[in-house]
């Protein structure tokens, strides 16, 4: 594959967070991270700098997509009065959404355009159908009618002793009448096989210790809601795991800065290569990256 020479670099795109983020008084915070941009460093630490040090643009993906739709709905399905959270209000309210999310970004709708080098493209009308099916299937695990959330897409961030700024959106923040607190994230692909669950885990853990910093209670309960395959995986934490979890992200966040120093961003080949949008400027691959940006054009973003 014959390489092109790097264009300009991308303008920084603010992230969802970084867009809602209020300045920390009196604090000058070391760096920012999310659960997401947390495991993308622990995945792929290239990844990680591909997506916060480059922000190199990528394309939209069916799956990524379809989660963003999904929640969408899932989040204003609660707008409504609770006799209507109905699977059929749901599934009339896909439409005008993925018609907003595309007014809101065009690029969107490339996913269903003609592709460029053949083969047949995605068709609009089956993928509206999985994720309706989705949707339907959520219907199976929880009962809206009886749900009141505190908080749907809920930003919340820390600070800890090391000023190191945590943040990141709970889909969904249930507090029962005693003020004991349940965190709710959907997921729109199946459940992890045996023995994976603790990478699921710890972004609903991360989640938990930044509410435990902020409101002083350990959440109760975390919840997963797979509605690829209809299961739901619950833990409850307690402050020994919210601990560690804090030493966990210390120790990514002194390994992400140990490689902003060096420079040295390695590439973790393995199975999350396959869909990797970067694949093709990947060392592990034969590509080549661009040059790293100034140190001055750098600005850890969460997502």
């Amino acid at each position: 594959m014959s390489q092109t020479s790097p264009g300009p670099a991308p303008s920084p795109v603010p992230s969802p967070a970084e867009r809602v983020s209020t300045p920390v008084d009196g604090v000058e915070v070391v760096g920012a991270l999310s659960p997401s941009r947390a495991g993308d460093f622990v995945t792929c630490p290239l990844l990680y700098r591909f997506r916060t040090v480059d922000r190199l643009p990528e394309p939209p993906s069916a799956d990524a997509t379809r989660g963003t739709l999904v929640h969408k709905v899932l989040e204003d399905l609660f707008d409504l009065p609770a006799a209507e959270r109905t699977p059929q209000r749901a599934a009339a309210m896909l439409e005008p959404t993925w018609e907003a999310l595309v007014e809101a970004e065009p690029g969107l709708a490339e996913l269903f355009a003609p592709p460029e080098h053949g083969g047949p493209p995605l068709d609009l009308a089956h993928w509206l159908a999985s994720c309706r099916t989705v949707l339907e299937r959520w219907f199976t695990l929880e009962d809206p009618t009886r749900l009141e959330p505190a908080e749907r897409e809920l930003y919340v961030e820390t600070v800890l002793g090391s000023r190191l700024l945590l943040r990141g959106f709970v889909d969904r923040l249930d507090v029962a009448p005693d003020g004991a607190l349940r965190v709710v994230d959907y997921k729109t692909g199946r459940s992890p096989a045996v023995g994976f669950e603790q990478r699921a885990l710890f972004q609903m853990k991360f989640y938990a210790l930044v509410l435990w910093r902020t409101r002083g209670v350990v959440p109760s309960l975390l919840q997963l809601v797979y509605l690829g395959n209809g299961e739901i995986v619950r833990y409850r934490p307690d402050e020994d795991d919210l601990l560690a979890t804090e030493r966990r992200v210390e120790a990514i966040w002194a390994a992400i800065s140990t490689a902003r120093e060096s420079g040295e961003w390695l590439p973790n080949r393995g199975r999350p290569c396959d869909w990797c949008a970067h694949k093709a400027i990947c060392p592990a691959w034969g590509g080549t990256p661009p040059p790293l940006p100034e140190p001055a054009q750098e600005k850890t973003q969460a997502s």
